[in-house]
């Protein structure tokens, strides 16, 4: 069943004012909204019918039905989800509370991630990934800490994934690579122009490429072939990426223990080859 109230969060933030007004309805009257019929909810939020079902289906939904037939689901499932979280970290915070709240915001986010997960999509993205001549990993800035931990891992698998930390380099591999390959970009924002320039390249090669963004539409997702969505609700400190990182990471994690599992035998002989054995100090 598709995740109601987290794709509604999440899509919150490109809306229009009508939109916003349900959603906002929504999210605060969960199990009255999943009682009511379409007209009910239409003159709750004083939107159309015709507004609601679009904005059902922009969120992966067939229709209104179907939207309100996951939204009960996810109720029954998970009474947690309507839970107010924590506050935000505030200049009195102690560590034990600094602890809390952080600790606290990663699990959420990482819960909320694999909610909006495809399994089957990414069974498609590990096929690309096992046959395709190259790999490449398109990242900046905190994202490209993620590119480097998924080139790491793969290493362990002697899969090699080309990156590089130079926007021109990554450039350049845009430019070379063939349809023979794939190409990851992680983005969370989805709004990097850099990369946006290294998709459009990758696009008139013919590379096949997965984006890994923030929920919803935005440029990096509404150009890849595929896209894996991750939430998160950063702290205060944003410029850490702290909870997108946490929930991107995750989303690699997935990606290469499916691969892993795919050649299970052979996966364990690789990782038990590339595996540093540390001397005891006497």
């Amino acid at each position: 069943m598709k995740n109601v109230l987290v794709k509604l969060r999440d899509y919150y933030e490109q809306a229009h004012s009508t939109e916003r007004q349900i959603i906002r309805y929504i999210l605060d009257n969960p199990e009255k909204a999943s009682d009511m019929t379409i007209h009910d909810l239409s003159k709750e939020t004083f939107a159309s019918a015709s507004t609601i079902i679009r904005l059902c289906k922009r969120n992966g939904f067939k229709g209104y039905k179907d939207f309100t037939r996951s939204l009960i689901y996810e109720l029954a499932k998970r009474e947690t989800t309507l839970k107010q979280e924590k506050s935000e970290i505030t200049k009195s915070d102690n560590i034990k509370e600094i602890t809390e709240k952080v600790t606290h915001k990663n699990i959420i986010s990482l819960e909320d991630t694999e909610r909006l997960l495809d399994d089957a999509l990414i069974e498609k993205v590990i096929d690309h990934l096992i046959d395709a001549d190259k790999i490449a990993v398109f990242a900046l800035g905190s994202s490209f800490n993620v590119a480097r931990d998924l080139q790491q891992k793969f290493m362990r698998l002697n899969k090699h994934v080309l990156i590089n930390e130079d926007w021109h380099m990554q450039w350049l591999a845009a430019r070379n690579l063939t349809g023979k390959d794939f190409a990851i970009i992680i983005s969370y924002s989805g709004e990097t122009e850099e990369l946006i320039k290294c998709i459009h390249s990758l696009k008139e090669n013919n590379v096949r490429t997965v984006s890994i963004t923030k929920y919803g539409s935005n440029p990096v997702s509404d150009l890849c072939d595929y896209n894996l969505f991750v939430s998160a609700k950063e702290s205060t400190f944003r410029s850490g990426a702290m909870a997108s990182r946490i929930s991107q990471l995750l989303v690699v994690d997935i990606i290469y223990t499916g691969y892993a599992n795919r050649h299970y035998e052979k996966s364990l002989e690789m990782i038990s080859k590339t595996h540093i054995k540390k001397e005891k100090k006497q």
